[in-house]
């Protein structure tokens, strides 16, 4: 054909895995004055449409090969993409090798994230949906932005015929579209590379790079006069905030969703039937039981103060006997794996209490990493999933912990991870008591869970945890002093000695774990 521009008429460039809206697109296109070039599937679905259509292959003279791996890698499409208007030898470059600018660009890449999710896909099928010709002209068109239009979403399509009608395609529009091209290829080319570093053994490479996607606005952050948004993994994580599914009340907060993973982080250790009451991204209460609603009774008794206005969870099925008794007072938020219909009538009576069903068949996996953003950077590390048996407690005093207390101090153990350091738990073996957290110093989270536990009638049979070591014997001297019989701690002070000596002047068994939980 012939190759000189044709007058008065501007070149659009369709390729579209997804066609959503694209040939109310191209036929927009074509009102307003441009020709439209295309490839494969995408020139079949206009052409069906009996929109006016030229193959990329015939401005190129080189047809599609490689099953379609090469088809728009060509100069003639990447000349017409990047030549700059403004500077006459670009334009003279194009007319001595009869390369026509090309002005818009439409294209949406492989499905990769579609194909990857898809069960039994195997690495060659995976890496087939890898696109290599499209983000190469969104990127063209992108770098190019003040002379071509490069359009990667279809909610795109209408503002842009718009923009072409009014024209309002000024530069900061163009700008927008650039920007969001090269942060949805930079997303695409992320998740590659997870998908194939998936096996690397390589834990923490030289560098490293992270998608997500928004969820949704929020209300407010932290505080009323923050703004926020909340954002998921570009792979769905289905034990989890971000893919729980809300079936009432009010939009979750900023708070919320990081109180709610709190909880989930912590009821994921227990298999048995467990109840997980949180405030401010601390357990206030856990109680184990035979079933749920035993579970409930212990959590609620654990603290009845700090559990008004808190979020629960629990990791069986909501009857109407817990539901009747969770009603009963002021919660933001419950989340189990499901609810029973007259247990979900009777909470969805309270129009802002959100009710929450999360997978809890897909719990935490051990091989994903946690990230925190600090000022500047982010840090990165494995989860703390080690959980002390109490085969593995070295008993250091004199006395020795009876059976019951191994279970309790096994079990207090396990919520010390999951509190804010300086973290101490007094518990029995199936309920929390007393609970002090993120204070300064660690004799003063001791005092703050014992004088919480010393309240409730199980306070006989309770036993003190702490997520690190003491690094005096004062620690172990109060919780002797205010009936505390058994005391487990990973040790490792140099003044270990002086806890011992301590444990043994007033009788009380205490027992290195070997293995601090820090929790900051």
């Amino acid at each position: 054909m012939d190759k000189e521009r044709i007058t008065n008429m501007k070149t659009a460039l369709l390729s579209v895995s997804d066609k959503t809206g694209i040939v109310e697109f191209a036929a927009g296109l074509i009102k307003r004055g441009y020709r439209i070039l295309s490839t494969g599937g995408t020139k079949k679905a206009l052409e069906q449409a009996q929109i006016k259509v030229t193959a990329v292959e015939d401005v190129t003279g080189f047809p599609e090969m490689l099953d379609g791996r090469v088809k728009t890698l060509h100069p003639v499409i990447h000349g017409g993409l990047l030549a700059r208007r403004d500077l006459p030898e670009h334009m003279a470059a194009l007319k001595a090798h009869k390369i026509d600018p090309i002005d818009l660009v439409a294209v949406n890449l492989y499905p990769f994230k579609k194909t990857i999710l898809t069960a039994g896909v195997t690495e060659p099928e995976a890496i087939e949906q890898i696109d290599i010709g499209g983000p190469s002209m969104l990127r063209s068109a992108a770098k190019n932005f003040a002379g071509v239009l490069p359009v990667v979403d279809p909610a795109d399509y209408n503002r842009v015929l718009d923009a072409i009608s009014n024209d309002t395609a000024d530069l900061a529009f163009r700008r927008q579209l650039a920007l969001k091209v090269f942060r949805h290829t930079s997303a695409y080319d992320t998740l590659i590379a997870q998908y194939l570093g998936r096996d690397d053994q390589n834990e923490f490479p030289d560098s490293v790079t992270l998608t997500y996607t928004k969820k949704q606005e929020l209300r407010y952050g932290e505080n009323s006069h923050q703004q926020a948004a909340f954002y998921q993994d570009e792979i769905p994580v289905p034990y989890s905030i971000a893919q729980a599914k809300q079936l009432h009340g009010k939009e979750l907060s900023f708070n919320n969703i990081k109180d709610a993973d709190a909880g989930l982080r912590t009821i994921a250790e227990f298999d048995q039937p467990t109840a997980v009451a949180v405030k401010h991204m601390n357990p206030c209460g856990i109680g184990l039981g035979d079933n749920i609603e035993e579970s409930w009774d212990r959590a609620f008794a654990a603290d009845s103060t700090s559990i008004f206005g808190g979020i629960i969870l629990l990791n069986r099925n909501v009857d109407l006997a817990t539901a009747e008794k969770m009603h009963k007072i002021f919660l933001e938020i419950i989340i189990a794996p499901s609810f029973d219909d007259d247990a979900y009538e009777i909470l969805a009576k309270k129009k802002n209490l959100r009710l929450l069903t999360v997978d809890f068949s897909k719990r935490l996996d051990a091989k994903e990493l946690e990230t925190v953003s600090v000022m500047g950077g982010v840090l990165r590390q494995e989860q703390d999933t080690v959980v002390e048996s109490a085969d593995e407690f070295k008993v250091v005093s004199k006395r020795q912990p009876t059976e019951q207390e191994l279970k309790a101090l096994e079990f207090a153990q396990i919520v010390a991870k999951h509190v804010k350091s300086n973290a101490i738990v007094v518990a029995t073996d199936n309920q929390t008591l007393g609970i002090g957290a993120g204070q300064m110093n660690r004799v003063g989270s001791v005092e703050i869970a014992i004088n919480q536990a010393e309240q409730s009638s199980e306070y006989g049979h309770a036993v003190l945890s702490s997520d690190a070591f003491f690094p005096m014997d004062d620690s172990v001297e109060y919780a002797a002093k205010h009936g505390i019989k058994a005391i487990v701690e990973p040790g490792g002070s140099i003044k270990d000695k002086d806890s011992i000596a301590m444990a043994d002047k007033m009788g009380v068994t205490l027992v290195f774990s070997g293995r601090r939980h820090f929790r900051h």
